[in-house]
């Protein structure tokens, strides 16, 4: 099983002058579940090298043991550091895709012709894509192979306008996540706030916050392993 995961490069919290990036714990989980099942992973990024972290994913109260481990891992850590450019990915090269959450994925993801590409190629070519959080700001500019919107008609979930409103950012995110999946006309749906909610269409696999990010990866195992 090669797996790609995906991780945003954009770090600017709109124009508050806080820092955003990717959610640690929504990356370290999946990769653990994932590579401890004998997954072969391979990390990626718009502008590749570093991507900026979520200094909030940082905090005390956002660790788990996932997170913990990630921290002494130094091996994971420099792969991290040295995540390979998006446009040098192809799809050709692996089973599935995986792009965790954070903030940073509504500026950068959402438009980034290289991610979009590659969402449409691996979903064209019968592969899971799994998404996490904010992550699903990745499909909101992917079409299906009639130029409708993907996710038109697909049962989804990701970040919802009141977890939003829980960490004070609906005036600063480019668009709210939930209205705009609703918008090009995915079947949203959420689960309470903070709990793991996980929906499956197909090949299509959405968690809806960062505590999904276990649930989503294990259901992308099982996807895989069902084609295999």
């Amino acid at each position: 099983m090669k797996i790609l995961i995906v991780l945003t490069s954009h770090s600017e919290l709109g124009n508050t002058g806080k820092k955003t990036g990717f959610w640690v714990e929504e990356f370290a989980t999946p990769y653990y579940v994932l590579a401890d099942a004998g997954a072969e992973i391979t990390i990626a990024s718009p502008k590749g090298g570093q991507p900026p972290v979520d200094p909030q994913s940082e905090l005390a109260d956002a660790q788990t043991p996932s997170t913990e481990r990630f921290y002494k891992d130094n091996v994971l850590i420099d792969k991290v550091a040295h995540s390979l450019e998006l446009s040098a990915v192809q799809q050709e090269d692996f089973d599935a895709v995986f792009y965790p959450g954070g903030h940073g994925p509504l500026w950068d993801l959402a438009i980034d012709e290289n991610s979009i590409q590659l969402i449409e190629a691996f979903y064209n070519n019968q592969k899971p894509i799994a998404f996490v959080c904010h992550s699903p700001a990745a499909l909101v500019n992917v079409k299906a192979k009639n130029g409708e919107p993907l996710i038109k008609g697909k049962e989804l979930t990701g970040f919802s306008n009141t977890e939003e409103e829980a960490v004070q950012l609906t005036k600063v995110v480019p668009f709210l996540l939930e209205d705009e999946l609703k918008k090009n006309g995915a079947v949203y749906s959420r689960g309470e706030d903070w709990a793991s909610y996980v929906k499956q269409d197909g090949l299509l696999i959405t968690g809806q916050n960062p505590g999904s990010s276990e649930a989503v990866a294990k259901l992308l195992l099982k996807t895989l392993k069902a084609k295999h």
